[in-house]
């Protein structure tokens, strides 16, 4: 185990978060802002499959003011406004976050992305994908944008089993992921990988294989949530089957644990945690709030006097 935590490390928090990050790089409080640019998905579209994942219902983990109906510019007025309120921010990263962001002509996505960057109070972008729908239009355009403005590039991987991927719908392998990013990588802009822990059959040795390949590939982000069934989704019928046994609130404080210790320091973690709507989430319901659930796993690293990185090969 590593002796000292790595300075990038948020000195409370005993990890790298991407909030820490942000001030950090840009000198004041940063927030992300979700908008729905009414993007669909090729797993959807039945040009790669038709569906979706298994687990995939968008009300889940959208803002109810973001809606492809809304104009963009109002869409992220109303998020600026709330995260002025709210946390007191200033500047704003804008996140195209529903389905999958990079599915379209370069000119659309050209003209959506600039929109939202005209906005004096935005200093970038994130951009959410699938790893097979990247083409080199859309990766040179990011690069473009990212000469003068901050861009993320968020790629779905959910994960790295290639039989957890069919089993889910996913509809691409991890060799589709490892390509994407290779692609991406060297442009100027930040990289985040998407996880999710819980799938059946995966046990926790298995997931934490994951924090091998994340390590040794150019990804600066990580999005880390559990498996959760949510109404209107195929996950939810096979829980109501009794197919599928959501992970305890303990095991998932456990395993995401351990894998942070595994993590190297300078990998910045955006989230800990999925949350839905109470009205539409069916299992797990393990009762915590947002801030509850973020500072569970917080505090079982500083139970444990550990931090992320300290058992990392890269250290």
């Amino acid at each position: 185990m590593h002796n000292t935590p790595d300075k990038r490390l948020h000195p409370h928090l005993h990890i790298n978060s991407y909030g820490h990050y942000l001030r950090c790089r840009f000198g004041t409080r940063i927030s992300k802002v979700n908008v729905d640019a009414g993007f669909t998905c090729p797993n959807r579209d039945g040009s790669k499959g038709t569906g979706g994942c298994i687990y995939c219902n968008n009300v889940s983990f959208s803002p109810k003011d973001t809606l492809a109906a809304v104009p963009l510019e109002e869409q992220m007025a109303a998020g600026m406004a709330y995260h002025r309120i709210r946390f007191g921010s200033e500047m704003f990263i804008i996140y195209f976050q529903k389905y999958t962001n990079t599915y379209g002509s370069a000119e659309l996505l050209s003209e959506l992305y600039h929109r939202a960057l005209d906005h004096p109070d935005v200093i970038g972008i994130s951009v959410g994908t699938r790893p097979d729908s990247l083409d080199d239009a859309a990766l040179d355009l990011l690069t473009d944008i990212a000469q003068t403005k901050y861009v993320c590039l968020e790629l779905g991987l959910q994960s790295m089993d290639d039989a957890i991927l069919h089993s889910i719908n996913r509809g691409h392998t991890l060799d589709d992921f490892v390509r994407a990013v290779n692609r991406a990588s060297g442009r100027n802009f930040d990289i985040c990988a998407h996880l999710i822990y819980g799938f059946p059959g995966e046990s926790p040795e298995d997931f934490l294989k994951t924090a091998d390949l994340i390590s040794n590939l150019p990804i600066n982000s990580l999005k880390l949530h559990q498996l959760h069934a949510v109404e209107g989704t195929e996950l939810a019928e096979q829980y109501h089957r009794g197919e599928f046994t959501p992970l305890t609130l303990e095991a998932y404080i456990a395993t995401v644990a351990d894998f942070l210790e595994l993590l190297p320091p300078h990998i910045t973690i955006q989230r800990l945690y999925g949350s839905a709507p109470l009205e539409i989430c069916v299992a797990p319901q393990w009762g915590l709030k947002n801030n509850q659930m973020w500072y569970a796993i917080v505090n079982e690293l500083t139970r444990r006097g550990s931090w992320q990185g300290c058992r990392s090969k890269q250290c």
